[in-house]
């Protein structure tokens, strides 16, 4: 299980090179039908693959300029507390049926999202464009801490969340940002939020070291060979594909 453990890394990680997007999405289903771990383990171990993934990105962002920290500390006022908060409501209620059941229901729904704002990258940041309008610049704070509370609830349940949804909700409240400044802010944001979810879930015994390990050692040439390999193919048809499995990995899910 070691090699393919290592081959499902390096293929999530040419996923992420080539798209963005897609690590955490892709993660967990897989551990789930794969690797038949439970959904609470699979979603503890995701977000500790997506903190170590996401840290040399952050830093890479952070170094070149492109992380707006005064947003990703709004976001994180949201999501640190609600987190935290849902964590500790699954350590004081115990891990039932119900919240096994919660897990997965969440993310399911986590998945669809994932699909709706791969697919309609364009359309939200016209959206975006509109909502400017009746968006004074003083209301943009309190309504960037609710994103990340939802942000924080929605990561720490399903693992899914702090890539591309989190970027959509920041090109959404902030449209005119470049895209790489988005990009280089969701990912400063990602990194403390699956950090604290991640450790919450550790002290529930959520998190399969051995296996992440061996997904790590695969993800790095993965990510590295993604990125290459994004220069050559048409965006439209990988993020087509990319929508396909997300749709699909969802509904199997919920189902």
């Amino acid at each position: 299980m070691d090699l393919i453990a290592i081959l499902s890394g390096f293929g999530i990680g040419a996923i992420v090179g080539m798209t963005g997007v897609g690590g955490g999405s892709l993660m967990t289903p897989l551990l789930l039908s794969v690797f038949k771990l439970n959904p609470a383990v699979a979603i503890g171990t995701d977000l500790w693959f997506a903190c170590i993934t996401k840290t040399a990105g952050s830093a890479s962002h952070h170094l070149s300029g492109h992380v707006e920290w005064r947003i990703t500390a709004l976001l994180l006022a949201g999501s640190i507390p609600a987190s935290l908060a849902t964590v500790a409501l699954m350590h004081y209620t115990g891990i039932t049926k119900g919240w096994a059941s919660a897990l997965t229901f969440s993310l399911g729904i986590a998945l669809l999202l994932t699909a709706v704002t791969v697919a309609y990258k364009q359309v939200w940041h016209a959206v975006g464009l509109r909502l400017e309008r009746w968006l004074p610049e003083n209301r943009k704070a309190p309504l960037t801490v609710l994103c990340g509370l939802i942000l924080g609830v929605l990561v720490s349940l399903s693992s899914i969340g702090a890539g591309a949804i989190g970027a959509t909700l920041i090109m959404l409240m902030y449209p005119r940002l470049p895209s790489h400044r988005i990009v280089g802010t969701d990912i400063a944001h990602a990194v403390p939020l699956t950090l604290v979810a991640g450790i919450g879930h550790a002290t529930l015994g959520h998190v399969d070291w051995v296996l992440l390990g061996s997904l790590l050692i695969g993800s790095i040439p993965g990510i590295w060979i993604g990125a290459q390999l994004t220069r050559k193919m048409p965006e439209k048809v990988v993020r087509t594909l990319l929508c396909v499995a997300l749709v699909t990995a969802g509904i199997k899910v919920i189902n």
